[in-house]
């Protein structure tokens, strides 16, 4: 996968691409931005490059190193065939692991894949990469097992550390890494890669500027759900009387990561009809902008651990007061 292949971000790359040139890659960065905007690709390509036989400075797609960077098995785990590439991910070694990651990457994961390498000389000479995916996932213990490596790494070790809530990391986490922002894609960019991926391109507004959640949406079911949440919302809360909001708000009995991408959809929705009203009726694309705001609130309450029922109830709410 080579740096073209990744649309959008161009900030991102051209951060990277600069670094490549002169030779100045830093030992650890962080990749923050919403899920399913590019992280993990352009991680990968960055990795091709360092690992490269023969980097022009970028990777040449062609040797033995920049194939097998790019081959993962198809047994459990997914891993790459290049042995100095490392990915720590929660969940992605179950079946070799013996502590449980039902709260995180675990320190086992991070002591057994990270710091039992990167103490040795690449095998293969070039560098050793470690990318940690969802790195707002490692618990305490794991984040300050990486600690000292990412304060004095060995030569030629790179850690990229790919997060889509940069907030959840330990302040020293994110002092001794160096941020590359990402931002969602393009309504356009969305619609072109639904359509390489034979999917209806149509989903591509609803998608947040999201790969993951355009492909999430893809499933007929899933947006049924969501589109049926948001209209169930709007019409309670511009229900007779109060009653009936809190009516809905009652029967729903939500995990909150359901809960949060229900929101989600809902606060897509509104932004979109927003767009769709501003130049003919300003009032109404206030007042929608409001709302907006008013669910991203509740999003935020979720996020900080408020009940899913109560964060739901308060948000209902608020919107029949907009």
């Amino acid at each position: 996968m080579s740096f073209e292949a990744v649309l959008g971000q161009e900030p991102a790359k051209k951060t990277l691409e600069q670094a490549l040139r002169r030779g100045q890659v830093h030992h650890a960065y962080r990749f923050e931005g919403p899920p399913g905007v590019g992280k993990w690709l352009l991680a990968l390509a960055v990795a091709r490059a360092l690992l490269c036989e023969s980097p022009t400075p970028f990777a040449c797609e062609k040797c033995s190193a920049c194939k097998r960077a790019s081959t993962f098995s198809e047994a459990e785990p997914e891993l790459p065939a290049h042995p100095d590439l490392l990915i720590v991910q929660r969940g992605l070694y179950r079946s070799v692991l013996q502590a449980s990651e039902a709260s995180g990457i675990s320190i086992e994961q991070v002591r057994r894949i990270v710091l039992s390498r990167v103490g040795f000389a690449p095998h293969e000479g070039r560098a050793v990469v470690c990318i940690v995916r969802g790195a707002e996932e490692l618990t305490i213990s794991a984040a300050n097992a990486l600690l000292k490596t990412l304060e004095e790494p060995p030569p030629r070790t790179f850690f990229f550390l790919l997060t889509s809530k940069p907030s959840r990391l330990l302040d020293t986490i994110r002092s001794r890494t160096l941020p590359v922002r990402f931002g969602p894609l393009s309504d356009a960019i969305v619609a072109q890669l639904l359509e390489t991926r034979g999917l209806d391109s149509k989903l591509a507004p609803l998608a947040q500027g999201s790969m993951e959640q355009a492909r999430v949406l893809s499933n007929a079911e899933t947006l049924a759900e969501r589109e049926g949440f948001a209209r169930n919302v709007l019409e309670g809360v511009d229900a007779p009387d109060l009653a009936g909001a809190l009516a809905f708000s009652e029967k729903q009995k939500l995990e909150r990561v359901e809960l949060l991408d229900l929101l989600g959809h809902l606060a897509q929705v509104l932004a979109l009809r927003v767009r769709e009203v501003v130049a003919a009726a300003p009032d109404e694309a206030r007042r929608l902008a409001r709302r907006y705001e008013v669910v991203r609130a509740a999003q935020g309450d979720l996020e900080r651990n408020v009940s899913p029922q109560l964060a739901l109830e308060a948000m209902m709410t608020k919107l029949r007061r907009v």
